[in-house]
C-alpha cells in the first residue's frame, strides 16, 4: 500500500480548461503541478481523442506555462497563450496537431490575457469561404480577437479619485478614477501579416470577456467602468460590437459578477445570456440571465430555482448547456428557449468543471468523484462520460467518504460529508473530529475527491482522523435564499447548522467530544475564528487567511462592499469584537501579500492572543495571496496543520464509547 505524502499532494498534476475542437474529435487541455517550484508556474498543453482511444500526448513541450487552450473553426490546430519567450508576459502561440514548434503570432509588451477567433475562418493558407466573403469586409477577414492592456498606458501621478455627492445621489458614477491597474483593451490581429489594430471604443472603461456570435456576426462584449474591481465591478456594462467598423451598441447594465458570455439561436433570432449574481443585494447566488437587445432588459432565467448554476458554455449555434451545483452532485442541463427551463441531460456525483460543447451533444469536462482526482472526460451530453487520462494517486488507500443529510435547529435541510480514517468504519469510533469549514461562504464541499495543499479532508484523515466537511447556510447548491441567508449576519444560524453536524457526530459516537478541532480557509477561516470566540468545546483551531474584522476587512480587503454586506454594519459578527474570551490553542496561516484578506487581519488575531497568553503559532508565507502557490510553503502548510491538530487531539488514551 502507497503512503500519502506532503510531497505527493502538491506535486500531483491537474487538468484544466479542457475544450473539444469544433468536430468533436479532440480535447486540448492545460495541466499543472499543484505546487510551483520557482517564481512562474509552468503548465503544459495536451491533446487526446475524444473517444478515449488513446492516452494524451504534450503539445509543444515547454518550461513555461502553456494555457487557455482554443480550436481554430476548422479543428485543425489549436491557439494557446504562453510565457515561453519572457517569463510572465503571455502571448499569443498556434500549434497544430502534429505538435512541434508553435508558431508565435504576437509580439505585445504587455502581454495578451485572453483570445478568440472570429467565426467563418477556415484555417491560414485556406480559401475563403463565399459565404464569408459576403458578411465581412475583405480587410477583417482571418482576424482573431485577442484582450490585452495598451502598450501606451501609464498610470496617472498623482492619482486623483474624486466622488461627487451629486452622482452619488442620483445613483451614477459620479466621479473621476485614475488607476494603478492598465485596462484591457480589445484588439484585430491578422495572423497572416501580424498586424494589429484597435477594435471598438469604450473610453476608459476596461475589458473583461468577449465573446462572438456563431455566424460570425456582432460580438458581445463585458466592461468595468474602470480596471480596478471597486468600483469596476459595480459599474459594468454589456455592449455589442461590430467586427467591421468597430461600431458599439450598448445593452444596459448587466447583473453584478456578470461572465460566461453565451449566444443561441432561437425562433425569434440570436439570443444572448450570462451568468450574474442573483438580485437584489450584493450576497446570494448565481443566476443565469438573458439580456434583451433591443428592451436592455436583462431577465433572470433561473429564478426560484433550489440550484445553483456553476457555468453556462455555448452548444454551437442551439441551445446551451449549463453545468449546476445540487446538493453533493454537479447535474448538466440544457436550455428550453421556449419555456426558458433547464432540463436535466446527465447527473455526475461529485463535481464537474470547466464545460465545453460540441455540436450540442458531445461535451468535455474535468471530473471528480469521492475516491478519484480531477481527471478530464468526454463523451456525450446524456452521458456517461470516458476518463480521458489515468486519474493519479493509484495504490493509496483512502479514507471511507460518506454523505451526511439532517436538519438545522429551525428544520432547514442540510447535507455534508464525513470522512473516516482508512480502513477504519463508525463502529471503530468515537474518533478525534477535524471540521474543516469550506470558504466563500458562497461554495460547497461536493462529494468529490478532497485532498489539496491546504489541510483538505483526505489529508487529515489518513493521519488518523474523522473529519466533517459540513455545507452550511450561505453556500451553493440549494439555491438563492439559501445563499442569501447568511447577508448580515455570518457567524448566526450558519455556525449553529455546523454546531448541529458536530453534535449529531458526536451523538452517533463517531466523534469524541473531548477531542475536537475546528478549521478552515478564508471564510472558513473566519468561521474557526468565529467558533473559538464563542465557546470552548474545540480543543485547536486553524485559521487560515481569516477575517477577524469585518469593518476593517471592507476597507482594505479587495472586495469591500461585498465584505461589508456579510459583515453587516456594527461589527458585531467580527471575531475581534469576542476575541477576550478565545481560550482554544489556534494556528494562524497567512500570506504576506494578501489583498483579498490582507496580512492585517492576521495581525489583528495574533495580537488578541498574545496579550491575552494564548497558546498559538503565527505562521506567515512571503511572496504569497490568499493562497499558498509555493510548492515549499504548500508542503510546510499540510505539515504543519497535521501536526498542530495531532499535538492537541491525541490524548495519552484514546476515549472509548463507554467513557461517554
Amino acid at each position: 500500500m502507497a503512503e500519502l505524502t506532503a510531497e505527493a499532494v502538491v506535486d500531483r498534476n491537474v487538468p484544466r480548461t479542457p475544450r473539444l475542437s469544433p468536430d468533436g474529435r479532440w480535447v486540448a487541455f492545460a495541466s499543472s503541478p499543484v505546487g510551483r517550484t520557482g517564481k512562474h508556474p509552468v503548465s503544459g498543453l495536451w491533446l487526446a481523442p475524444a473517444d478515449g482511444s488513446a492516452p494524451p500526448r504534450e503539445l509543444a513541450p515547454s518550461d513555461a506555462e502553456d494555457h487557455e487552450p482554443r480550436w481554430a473553426p476548422d479543428s485543425g490546430s489549436v491557439f494557446f497563450l504562453s510565457d515561453r519567450v519572457e517569463r510572465g508576459t503571455a502571448q499569443l502561440y498556434r500549434v497544430g496537431l502534429a505538435g512541434g514548434g508553435p508558431e508565435q503570432l504576437t509580439d505585445w509588451s504587455p502581454g495578451v490575457h485572453a483570445h478568440l477567433w472570429l467565426p467563418g475562418w477556415a484555417g491560414v493558407g485556406n480559401a475563403r469561404p463565399a459565404e464569408v466573403e459576403a458578411r465581412v469586409p475583405p480587410a477583417d477577414w482571418s482576424l482573431g480577437v485577442f484582450v490585452a492592456p495598451d502598450p501606451d498606458f501609464r498610470p496617472a501621478d498623482p492619482r486623483v479619485r474624486v466622488v461627487t455627492a451629486e452622482g452619488s445621489r442620483a445613483g451614477e458614477p459620479g466621479r473621476a478614477w485614475d488607476t494603478v491597474a492598465r485596462p484591457d483593451r480589445l484588439w484585430l490581429l491578422d495572423p497572416r501579416t501580424r498586424a494589429v489594430r484597435s477594435l471598438a471604443d469604450f473610453g476608459e472603461r476596461h475589458v473583461v470577456e468577449v465573446a462572438a456570435r456563431p455566424d460570425g456576426g456582432v460580438l458581445a462584449v463585458l466592461t468595468w467602468s474602470v480596471a480596478d474591481r471597486d468600483p469596476g465591478l459595480f459599474e459594468p456594462g454589456l455592449h455589442l460590437v461590430d467586427p467591421g467598423s468597430g461600431a458599439v451598441r450598448d445593452l444596459g447594465a448587466p447583473a453584478l459578477e456578470a461572465s460566461s458570455l453565451t449566444w443561441w439561436r432561437g425562433e425569434t433570432g440570436w439570443h444572448l445570456g450570462y451568468l450574474g449574481l442573483t438580485p437584489p443585494g450584493l450576497v446570494g447566488g448565481r443566476a443565469v440571465f438573458e439580456a434583451g437587445e433591443t428592451s436592455g432588459a436583462h431577465r433572470n432565467l433561473t429564478a426560484g430555482l433550489t440550484v445553483c448554476p456553476a457555468e453556462l458554455v455555448p452548444a454551437g449555434d442551439g441551445p446551451p448547456l449549463a453545468l449546476f451545483s445540487e446538493g453533493l452532485d454537479t447535474t448538466v442541463r440544457r436550455l428550453e428557449p421556449a419555456t426558458g427551463t433547464f432540463t436535466e441531460l446527465t447527473r455526475a456525483p461529485g463535481t464537474l468543471q470547466s464545460l465545453s460543447v460540441a455540436d450540442g451533444e458531445v461535451i468535455a469536462a474535468v471530473a471528480s468523484t469521492a475516491y478519484e482526482p480531477d481527471v478530464v472526460c468526454a463523451g456525450s451530453a446524456a452521458g456517461p462520460l470516458t476518463h480521458l487520462a489515468e486519474p493519479p494517486l493509484r495504490g493509496i488507500v483512502w479514507g471511507t467518504q460518506e454523505r451526511l443529510s439532517y436538519r438545522a435547529e429551525d428544520g432547514l435541510e442540510l447535507d455534508g460529508l464525513l470522512i473516516l480514517p482508512p480502513g477504519k468504519t463508525r463502529e471503530d469510533g468515537p474518533f478525534p473530529l477535524v471540521t474543516l469549514v469550506h470558504g466563500g461562504p458562497d461554495d460547497r464541499y461536493a462529494d468529490r475527491f478532497h485532498l489539496n495543499w491546504y489541510p483538505s479532508g483526505q489529508w487529515l484523515a489518513t493521519a488518523g482522523f474523522a473529519v466533517f466537511l459540513p455545507n452550511p447556510r450561505g453556500g451553493w447548491g440549494h439555491g438563492h435564499a439559501f445563499a442569501v441567508s447568511v447577508a448580515g449576519a455570518v457567524g448566526g444560524a450558519e455556525f449553529t447548522d455546523i454546531l448541529t453536524g458536530i453534535d449529531r457526530l458526536v451523538d452517533d459516537g463517531v466523534a469524541d467530544p473531548r477531542r475536537l478541532g475546528i478549521g478552515g480557509g478564508s471564510h472558513g477561516g473566519f468561521m474557526a475564528a468565529w467558533a473559538v470566540s464563542q465557546t470552548d468545546r474545540f480543543a485547536a483551531a486553524l485559521v487560515s487567511a481569516g477575517v477577524i474584522d469585518w469593518r476593517v476587512l471592507a476597507a482594505t480587503g479587495e472586495l469591500t462592499r461585498f465584505d461589508a454586506a456579510l459583515g453587516g454594519p456594527d461589527g458585531s459578527t467580527s471575531p475581534i469584537t469576542h476575541a477576550h474570551r478565545i481560550r482554544t490553542p489556534t494556528l494562524i496561516l497567512h500570506g504576506e501579500d494578501d489583498t483579498n484578506v490582507p496580512l492585517s487581519q492576521a495581525d489583528l488575531l495574533h495580537h488578541a492572543l498574545r496579550d491575552r497568553g494564548v497558546e498559538h503559532e503565527y505562521v506567515v508565507y512571503p511572496r504569497e495571496g490568499h493562497s499558498l502557490r509555493e510548492r515549499d510553503h504548500q508542503l510546510d502548510g499540510l505539515r504543519r496543520t497535521r501536526e498542530w491538530f495531532s499535538r492537541w487531539l491525541a490524548p495519552e488514551r484514546p476515549v472509548s464509547k463507554q467513557d461517554g
